[in-house]
């Protein structure tokens, strides 16, 4: 077994552990440890909440989750030799529960409070629990339903540079700025309140925890990708923008939905994680890969081969506006036209909302040229039903 370099105590939030993690991303958090290029280790994670949602029936806990406090990650990882302009190569090797804690959680996010991609149509917080038996799950919450994971972290990402750093900063802030009053906000500023900054302390981490970029979305150093099929043997390149690139992993989702449209999105669960880190010199100008990471999936996923695939295109479902090619609203439309097929098998909305966030669903763009419409499609595996779910 890997040798575990980063060890947690779940009971104890990140700042409070041994080596505390973080949840911001800035250049100038210090490593938690350091590896050679080829060395395989193990992390442990907390699931992306900090251990602020329990295993009972409550939504109450998803409702008033403090965001502030998200992702909390395990790292940064120090790669020795591996410098800006480099590849750095990471293999997902295996990921797991652990074994006195196989359970995780979806939930609704109330609109108030982070919402999610169908908050107008749902904008009270729900949640689910799934526990996990081997490589399948349940809920007492979505009856019916049975699927196997495919366990993967829905946030990998290196440590920008500062410049790229004070770039995203910029840019997000100009967006929020358009609608500054909007519910839910367009992005996430910059809070130095619930900042965790592994271990600086003083004025260093008051400077940082100003500075540091919220983890929410995906940027050009992967981050919060919620990738599902980014799982077990998948091998990523990361572009490094400061020495050691700084790699920061967490999020752990037991299983997902393409789009991850509960935003708390798929199986949220805290686990471990085996990785294996090497560096290709020169990498980002030999491959031109310079503004987002490059991955190559595993061999490893559920094997499902009979679907149910539901279409949407890009009008408006509330004003009947067409609107020119847009993937967004064709994706919506396509979640919503599931969630009202499943609701005639007895589902409510909530419940058939979580299975398009929870199981292994493909989302497609399936078609992005014929205007005026995007057509994209959401396909959902028939078999994870404990009846036969096809209209008759």
């Amino acid at each position: 077994m890997p040798k575990t370099l980063f060890k947690l105590d779940l009971s104890k939030p990140m700042e409070q552990q041994a080596h505390p993690g973080h949840n911001r991303w800035h250049p100038d958090i210090p490593a938690a440890f350091s590896v050679e290029p080829g060395e395989v280790f193990r992390m442990e994670c907390k699931d992306w909440t900090d251990g602020q949602i329990a295993n009972n029936d409550s939504p109450n806990d998803i409702r008033d989750v403090i965001l502030p406090r998200v992702h909390v990650l395990s790292g940064p990882v120090y790669v020795n030799g591996a410098e800006p302009g480099d590849l750095l190569v990471v293999d997902i090797l295996d990921i797991g529960a652990f074994p006195d804690h196989e359970w995780g959680f979806n939930g609704i996010f109330a609109k108030e409070n982070g919402g999610s991609f169908l908050v107008e149509h749902f904008p009270e917080a729900a949640k689910s629990i799934w526990d996990f038996e081997g490589i399948y799950t349940t809920s007492r919450h979505v009856p019916g339903v049975k699927f196997a994971g495919m366990i993967h972290p829905g946030l990998i990402g290196v440590a920008p540079s500062m410049e790229l750093l004070q770039e995203w900063n910029r840019r997000e802030q100009e967006l929020k700025m358009t609608d500054p009053d909007r519910v839910p906000e367009l992005a996430t500023s910059p809070q130095a309140e619930h900042a965790v900054l592994g271990t600086l302390k003083g004025a260093e981490f008051d400077r940082v925890a100003k500075e540091g970029a919220r983890t929410v979305p995906p940027r050009e150093n992967g981050g919060n990708c919620d990738i599902k099929n980014l799982s077990k043997g998948s091998r990523v390149f990361f572009p490094v923008f400061i020495d050691g690139a700084k790699l920061s992993v967490g999020d752990l989702h037991f299983s997902q939905g393409d789009g991850e449209i509960t935003f708390c999105g798929g199986i949220e669960m805290a686990g471990w994680i085996d990785l294996k880190v090497d560096v290709i010199k020169g990498g980002m100008e030999k491959y031109k890969i310079k503004d987002n990471p490059v991955f190559k999936p595993g061999p490893v996923e559920p094997h499902y081969s009979d679907y149910l695939v539901f279409e949407g295109v890009s009008v408006d479902e509330f004003s009947g506006k067409q609107h020119y090619l847009d993937a967004h609203i064709a994706y919506r439309r396509a979640c919503l036209n599931a969630i009202e097929y499943l609701k005639t098998l007895g589902y409510t909305g909530e419940q058939a909302y979580m299975i398009l966030g929870t199981a292994p669903v493909e989302g497609r763009i399936s078609g992005i040229v014929d205007i005026p419409n995007a057509c994209c499609t959401v396909a959902i595996p028939t078999k994870i039903f404990d009846k036969d779910i096809d209209p008759k």
